[in-house]
């Protein structure tokens, strides 16, 4: 099964002298490319799944957090997203995106018009995480959490992974690969992104978790 949440970015700066390796090796050209950051999923379709149509729908704080920050109090969420705690511990989160420059999208997962998972979007080349790995430029991050525990351990988290990297790579033409970092420890989390098309590309120690680098390739995409 999938667990409830694969964890987030630290948001701390990155420490020099990464170990070295075909993933690792700091890229020598992150600057960013001109034009929007992310795009706007809002104006991405919705993706067929075999449990009906999913979309990703910008978070709004007056609509959405009241039921994020439910989420986030769920021991299984809880346990890798450390978010915890009042509405406010989880407002600050998604205010930090939502104030920022576009480098980090944080949405609702809508299936077949239910809201029932969070997503984080973002440019995990311009992001911490981009030195602790061989990023690239374009490189787009995911992060989630399945929000109730009937939707978890049944499949929905590889389906839901492998039509989220399908939205990226359709609508963000730079961006070649689709990656996530989640803890080592939540091994359900793990086979869910090998499940949905995603190589396990390295182990990789970043300052508040040990994690696997998983990486979706456009060129292997429609393969896996």
């Amino acid at each position: 099964m999938l667990s409830a949440g694969e964890g987030r970015e630290t948001g701390q700066a990155p420490a020099p002298d990464r170990a070295s390796g075909p993933d690792r090796a700091p890229w020598p050209d992150r600057a960013p490319a001109e034009g929007p950051l992310l795009g706007d999923p809002a104006d991405w379709p919705p993706a067929d799944t075999s449990a009906g149509p999913f979309a990703l729908v910008p978070v709004r704080l007056d609509r959405d957090l009241a039921r994020i920050a439910r989420w986030m109090n769920d021991p299984a969420v809880a346990a890798f997203w450390e978010l915890a705690g009042p509405p406010e511990t989880t407002a600050a989160h998604l205010r930090t995106q939502l104030d920022g420059d576009g480098r980090s999208v944080p949405c609702l997962g809508v299936l077949a018009g239910v809201p029932m998972s969070y997503w984080e979007i973002y440019r995990a080349d311009l992001d911490p995480v981009g030195s602790y790995y061989r990023a690239r430029p374009q490189d787009t991050g995911v992060h989630l959490l399945i929000g109730g525990a009937g939707d978890r351990g049944r499949g929905l988290g590889t389906a839901l992974l492998r039509a989220t990297a399908d939205l990226v790579l359709d609508h963000r033409p730079g961006c070649g690969r689709v990656v996530a970092e989640p803890d080592l420890r939540n091994t359900p989390s793990v086979a869910a992104f090998l499940g949905a098309g995603f190589r396990y590309a390295d182990e990789i120690e970043l300052p508040d978790k040990r994690a696997a680098l998983m990486i979706r390739d456009r060129a292997h995409r429609h393969l896996l």
